[in-house]
C-alpha cells in the first residue's frame, strides 16, 4: 500500500513533512484534509492503529478548536461523539497525518517518521 499523506497545504508543518518524504524518496498519495476531510470510520481505524489517545487527533492550536471552546467540551464527550465531531471539518484534525499499512503518524516529528519508515527509503 502506498502511504496516504493528509495535509493542509498552507500549513508550514505539513510542508516540512512533505519535503521530508520527498527528500527521502518515499512515495505517497496526498489528500487535502479540508477539501476531503476524514470520515468517522477512517478516524476510528487510524486512531486504533496509531496507539495514541484520541485527543492527539484534534488540532488543539487551530482557530476552529478554540472558537468552539473544545478544550472544555471534549472532556464531556464520549469517543463516538468526538469521532463524529472530527469528521465534520478537516480543520479540527491534527495534521499532517501519515497512514501506512501498520502505522498512523499524527503531526510531524522527524524522529518518529524516521523510525516508522525505516527501510522504506
Amino acid at each position: 500500500m502506498e502511504l496516504l499523506f493528509l495535509e493542509y497545504p498552507p500549513c508550514s508543518t505539513c510542508k516540512k513533512a512533505k519535503k521530508w518524504l520527498t527528500d527521502h524518496q518515499i512515495a505517497f498519495t496526498s489528500r487535502h484534509i479540508k477539501e476531503e476531510n476524514p470520515d468517522a470510520s477512517e478516524l476510528k481505524d487510524w486512531h486504533a492503529r496509531s496507539g495514541l489517545p484520541l485527543k492527539r487527533f484534534f488540532n488543539t492550536s487551530g482557530l476552529l478548536y478554540k472558537s468552539l471552546n473544545l478544550k472544555e467540551k471534549l472532556a464531556e464527550m464520549n469517543e463516538e461523539e468526538q469521532f463524529r465531531l472530527l469528521a465534520t471539518d478537516g480543520m479540527l484534525v491534527k495534521r499532517p497525518i501519515l497512514v501506512g499499512d501498520t502505522f498512523v503518524l499524527v503531526g510531524f516529528k522527524e524522529a518518529e517518521w524516521e523510525q516508522a519508515l525505516a527501510g522504506k527509503h
